[in-house]
């Protein structure tokens, strides 16, 4: 039953890599902030390493709840609801961890899954919307957490698409960007990642405006603002922002960025990865700006709260077509059938499928060895497809990923070193033909001859692979990868 008086609320966000609280007066369609507290643990960073959240990860979080349930206390909230994402879900020790956290704070938390944690994040990121003119028609809101992405379009106001992303800044941080500052080759890899990863985003019309929610989203602002003068109560980074805020934290360690702009140096590391998912997302999509929001998942929580009372979390969870949107609680979200974008796993699966097929149309120009382009076009197939394999890990069953990884890896591998060969004599044949010293020609030659003789050994090594290469066997073994994905991502 939705609740018709205003009362003080408080909801707490355990996030991959921040913990969160807003306390405020809540109604089901407005709040009035009375505070807000945040702190940086990167419970993440112990999952990202062996999968559980350390006993230092977990005394911490404790340590900041019991502040954060302090300050509510302060203002007679009640209930102070919390939630916990993507980390806490990955998390093998999850139950564990929530137990310590009851028993020694008396808070429950609940764990939400990527839909419910999308629909909560829009309604917080977008209920001030309803009071502003000329906004679009059509909008999409993203939610950049340390574990995962939240996507969400909306028409009007009403979500009509949402999916999860299972990459986040502390994600490419830890896998990525190791050293302070990263190398230019980590960072060029980290890029090339994103972009495979994005691009599996079919989308036919993005939305004009983009907002982004989450940590990294507000500190590039609060960067930007510092570090290059822009108006406090401006809320919009252009991409020349954005560059400019990137070139800034690559140019320079974190102590000295975390001394100038007044920034925790834990979030500075993070901002590095965070300012590369935002450009990716913006190239991708065309777009010349976002604006930023400063609410997310905390106020849907209370605005879900102020709107269906107990019954908040149930109606979180439920499909993006029957789910109340706190905007207007006479209007249920309505499908769109027009310009439906694939899901990220959708696109995963038919990417994935598609590098396979091109990849295996070179297969017998390759055995013809004939033209030596034929193993140079395979071998970029190879590694595209093994691009988005990585891309696309968390769609798929772990132990079939293994099988299909390895297998993809052992053909670009024997590619590589017959390619690498050809290059290697070609060079040399380009050097022959500027050296007029007959003694410096036969040394060439004589390298040639050696390096010619140890392509025809290559060959019959590769010949032997790809005559073994089962295109059978391997499709059958992405298939049992996207029977993992079936279950935990078909509903986008």
């Amino acid at each position: 039953m939705q609740m018709q008086h205003t009362h003080v609320c408080a909801a707490i966000d355990i996030g991959s890599n921040t913990i969160r609280v807003v306390v405020a007066r809540c109604k089901p369609t407005d709040l009035d902030i009375l505070a807000t507290d945040e702190a940086m643990v990167r419970i993440s960073e112990s999952v990202n390493i062996d999968g559980k959240i350390s006993p230092e990860k977990r005394d911490q979080t404790i340590a900041i709840l019991h502040k954060f349930k302090a300050l509510a206390e302060e203002y007679n909230a009640h209930p102070i609801l919390a939630v916990a994402t993507e980390a806490i879900r990955r998390a093998t020790n999850k139950d564990e961890f929530l137990a310590s956290i009851r028993d020694q704070t008396g808070l429950v938390v609940h764990i939400i899954e990527g839909d419910a944690e999308a629909m909560l994040t829009f309604y917080g990121a977008t209920y001030e919307l309803a009071n502003e003119s000329g906004v679009p028609t059509r909008i999409a809101v993203m939610d950049l957490g340390g574990g995962s992405m939240e996507l969400i379009l909306a028409k009007n106001l009403r979500v009509t698409w949402h999916t999860t992303i299972a990459i986040g800044s502390g994600w490419i941080h830890d896998r990525y960007l190791l050293t302070d500052p990263p190398t230019a080759e980590d960072v060029a890899t980290a890029q090339a990642f994103l972009k495979t990863y994005i691009q599996g985003l079919h989308i036919k019309r993005f939305p004009p405006l983009l907002i982004a929610t989450g940590g990294s989203a507000n500190s590039l602002l609060l960067l930007a603002q510092r570090a290059f003068g822009l108006p406090t109560e401006h809320k919009v980074l252009t991409r020349d922002d954005l560059i400019r805020c990137e070139g800034l934290l690559y140019a320079l360690p974190t102590k000295d960025i975390a001394q100038r702009y007044q920034l925790e140096p834990k979030r500075v590391r993070i901002l590095r990865a965070g300012v590369l998912i935002i450009c990716a997302l913006l190239e991708r999509f065309k777009l010349n700006e976002l604006r930023i929001s400063p609410q997310g998942i905390r106020e849907g929580v209370l605005l879900a709260y102020a709107h269906s009372g107990e019954r908040w979390l149930q109606a979180a969870q439920q499909s993006t077509m029957d789910v109340a949107v706190a905007h207007d609680s006479k209007t249920t979200i309505e499908p769109v059938v027009t310009d439906i974008p694939e899901t990220f796993a959708q696109a995963g699966q038919r990417t994935i499928w598609e590098r396979v097929q091109k990849m295996h149309n070179w297969h017998d120009e390759v055995l013809k060895n004939e033209d030596i382009e034929a193993v140079h076009k395979m071998r970029v197939a190879s590694r595209r497809l093994r691009a988005a394999l990585d891309a696309y890990k968390p769609i798929c069953n772990p132990k079939a990923f293994k099988k299909v990884y390895r297998s993809v890896k052992k053909t670009a591998d024997v590619l590589g070193e017959a390619r690498d060969t050809d290059v290697m004599i070609a060079n040399l044949q380009a050097r022959l033909t500027n050296m007029p010293e007959e003694e410096a020609q036969a040394g060439i030659r004589w390298l040639q001859d050696r390096l010619s003789s140890y392509r025809q050994q290559q060959q019959k090594i590769l010949e032997s692979h790809l005559q073994n290469f089962d295109e059978d066997a391997l499709k059958q073994q992405l298939a049992d990868c996207f029977t993992e994905e079936r279950k935990h991502h078909g509903k986008g």
